[in-house]
């Protein structure tokens, strides 16, 4: 019994680091959805593709280039954020902006069209073999609980993820509710035609909610290649059906929801994988998933929704 508990705190520090980068992916999701009610399902794919920005920028510096590693790290974030953001606003243009006003099973065949050219798009100019990703934060903070000899090990890396996401909400969070684009958004997703109406560019406001999400993935690609050590085309698949199930966990169209689900999620998973098996990771988080549903469709913070009649 006294190894229950360290054994949890690593379990939980764990999932508290994997579902900050579901948490990153979510959002971009549940942005989209509640501004223009369309699912982004190329927005995995964004993630993926940051990732690989971060490894050719970490490969164009040299591992042993001298540079010292937290400027590495921010030069491989940043020019990751530029170039999916320009990812995030063409996706926006050529695969959503023309079928809009369309029946919303076009822009879902769209979306999912564009993930899978997205991912051949990488395979064919990387290959679609594991890439390994040279570890630039060794080490690890290492403590006992109590008299078990069980020693929780906190990895850099994945403190470092964890305290990037606390940030990146916090200021998320205060530009949505301070700043001039950020009140165009809310006022969009509240009614698009009225703020259209009142002057909003609201073609303005969907390109910038398309690039904000982008972006936010970016980092979470970056910080996952780094933790785990490895990348391959077809990653944002997998990350982005969890991070759309996080978002539909918390409510889609919340921002605080989407947060919560990829926490959720990533605690349900790794949880689920240290006291059942690995094997059962997907099935318990897609079964708290259609638990929650069952009970509370909107998801757990999430609204539910009123048509205007």
């Amino acid at each position: 019994m006294q190894e229950f508990l360290p054994q949890f705190i690593q379990q939980l520090f764990n999932g508290l680091s994997l579902g900050a980068i579901y948490a990153l992916i979510a959002i971009g999701y549940t942005m989209v959805y509640g501004i223009i009610g369309m699912i982004n399902f190329a927005h995995g794919e964004i993630y993926m593709i940051g990732g690989y920005v971060g490894l050719v920028t970490l490969s164009a510096i040299g591992v042993n280039s001298g540079v010292p590693v937290p400027i590495t790290i921010l030069c491989m974030v940043l020019i990751a954020v530029a170039v999916t953001a320009v990812y995030g606003y063409s996706v926006e243009r050529i695969a959503y902006r023309p079928v809009r006003g369309g029946p919303r099973l076009v822009a879902l065949i769209t979306a999912i069209g564009m993930s899978i050219f997205l991912q051949n798009w990488v395979a064919i100019g990387q290959g679609s073999r594991d890439m390994a990703v040279p570890s630039l934060i060794p080490g690890a903070l290492q403590f006992t609980v109590g008299a078990s000899d069980f020693t929780v090990t906190v990895t850099y890396a994945r403190l470092l993820i964890i305290t990037v996401v606390f940030f990146l909400m916090v200021g998320l969070t205060f530009y949505i509710k301070n700043s001039k684009m950020g009140r165009a958004s809310r006022a969009c997703s509240q009614d698009m035609h009225m703020a259209n109406l009142l002057g909003i560019d609201t073609n303005k406001v969907i390109s910038f909610t398309f690039i904000l999400g982008a972006m936010l993935a970016a980092v979470g690609g970056v910080l996952i290649a780094l933790t785990i050590g490895k990348l391959n085309p077809f990653i944002g698949f997998i990350a982005g059906i969890k991070a759309f199930t996080a978002a539909v966990l918390g409510g889609i169209g919340s921002i605080p929801g989407a947060i919560l689900g990829g926490f959720l999620l990533g605690v349900a998973e790794t949880m689920a994988a240290a006291y059942l098996s690995s094997q059962y990771k997907d099935i318990v988080a897609f079964g708290l998933l259609i638990f929650i549903l069952l009970f509370r469709p909107s998801g757990l913070l999430g609204k539910p929704e009123v048509e205007k009649v």
